[in-house]
């Protein structure tokens, strides 16, 4: 199991949804919309980094993190940066556990302790961040604006 280059994809992705955001007035991209997950385009993007913060970095890497805030994330640029830094937690478990795709790893939410492995983090992150992207583009209709095509393929 190669997880960077899969992760590649994802980026691309990504890149093309921020690239996208980019052009959203700064107003729109933070307003709040109640019937949308965690409600603006700011927060369901900094949700989705929340996620890798979460399941990759503190779970599968052990690591103290402090979660990123919605506030800490005023704008695109910032959203880049928030991750660049979800990148390289990415990179590092894909190198801690090249090789070790279904190594059983100890982990916890809600003081509920399981076993999952590093494929099924992986995998959630990125699906939830694919979710997570759909409701972005919808909630950008919502606010006038005409979602494109972030597919991996496109």
């Amino acid at each position: 199991m190669d997880f960077t280059s899969q992760y590649e994809l994802i980026r691309s992705s990504r890149k093309v949804l921020l690239d996208y955001c980019d052009t959203i007035a700064a107003a729109d991209f933070i307003t709040e919309k109640s019937n949308f997950g965690s409600g603006s385009i700011r927060n369901l993007l900094v949700h989705n980094a929340n996620t890798y913060e979460f399941w990759i970095g503190k779970q599968a890497l052990r690591k103290d993190l402090v979660f990123t805030t919605y506030q800490s994330v005023a704008n695109i640029a910032a959203a880049r940066t928030l991750f660049a830094s979800v990148d390289s937690l990415v990179a590092e478990f894909g190198i801690r556990y090249s090789g070790n795709h279904l190594q059983p790893i100890a982990v916890a939410i809600r003081e509920k302790a399981f076993d999952s492995t590093p494929l099924e983090l992986f995998t959630h992150a990125i699906t939830h961040e694919f979710h997570h992207k759909g409701q972005i583009l919808s909630l950008s209709r919502h606010l006038g604006y005409v979602p494109i095509d972030t597919d991996v393929i496109r």
